[in-house]
């Protein structure tokens, strides 16, 4: 009985720990929802209170009316859909290859895979750009896509490929048996085993292209051409000029698609992030 007590206790405690923690990243977005429904409050107000004391929707206006938000909008999806189908088009059927493929060089590739991916994208922001502003790429949309899949292809080959590695073979090898085509093997086998995992690496895609902000400012110089991180660093350019209030507003609404995607995605996003825990 004491040891139960004790683990409840525990249990309680760790449980109590984690609501906490869950509450103090919450604040920095409280505190811009704050800000952008206060009339009265300013980034730093020495008056501040999370609860708006005049309340009011004029930042919120101001984002539609008289900021280009929705053309950040439009760019950012165009880049974040092509980025996501060109990725997984290209990374899921390459991770099942490799999981289930053994040819020559298959270990070296994904070492030297792996170290691309893990080297710092801001020192190979020179050398992208001396090879994408000789074909003209730079400042267009296809010059950053080529940037973004570059990247995340071989995140969802490695991501897809650690799953792939976790089904036993032996699914496949009865279905073989019962005399189904390697073709139908993937897509209806493999493919919806992997669905979890799917959702996971299609999330991760898409945040890692709305959120991306040195690519986005450094390649796309015309306001036009601006993605929505590119055009958040527009509204609060200098501490002295920026407009605060708007840009918390702006902030709030641009996070919403990605929630929305987030909440859609989440019982497969789950199931997703554990389903790698134990090999089979």
């Amino acid at each position: 009985m004491y040891k139960k007590a004790k683990r409840s206790f525990g249990l309680l405690i760790l449980n109590l720990f984690f609501i906490a923690l869950c509450f103090a990243t919450l604040v920095p977005i409280l505190y811009a929802l704050s800000v952008s429904l206060n009339a009265n409050n300013s980034l730093l107000s020495v008056d501040f209170s999370f609860i708006p004391k005049e309340f009011t929707l004029a930042n919120y206006k101001a984002v539609f009316f008289d900021e280009p938000i929705l053309l950040w909008l439009k760019n950012s999806l165009i880049l974040a859909v092509v980025t996501l189908v060109i990725s997984l088009g290209t990374g899921i059927p390459a991770a099942y290859v490799f999981s289930r493929k053994t040819f020559p060089g298959r270990k070296p590739i994904l070492r030297t895979l792996i170290l691309l991916y893990a080297f710092p994208s801001l020192l190979s922001m020179t050398a992208l750009y001396k090879l994408l502003s000789p074909m003209g790429l730079i400042n267009t949309k296809p010059g950053l896509i080529i940037v973004y899949t570059g990247t995340e292809a071989v995140f969802a080959l490695w991501n897809m490929k650690g799953y792939f590695d976790t089904i036993p073979y032996e699914i496949e090898e009865a279905a073989m048996i019962d005399g189904a085509s390697p073709v139908q093997i993937v897509w209806k086998i493999v493919m919806p085993l992997a669905k979890p995992t799917i959702a996971v690496t299609a999330m991760m895609v898409l945040i890692y292209v709305w959120n991306e902000y040195i690519f986005a400012v450094n390649f796309m110089t015309g306001s036009d051409t601006y993605t929505l991180a590119a055009g958040l660093y527009s509204l609060q350019a200098t501490e002295m000029s920026g407009n605060w209030p708007i840009f918390a507003a702006a902030s709030i609404v641009v996070s919403i698609p990605i929630l929305i995607v987030f909440f859609l995605l989440q019982k497969n996003m789950t199931t997703g992030l554990t389903s790698g825990g134990v090999k089979g």
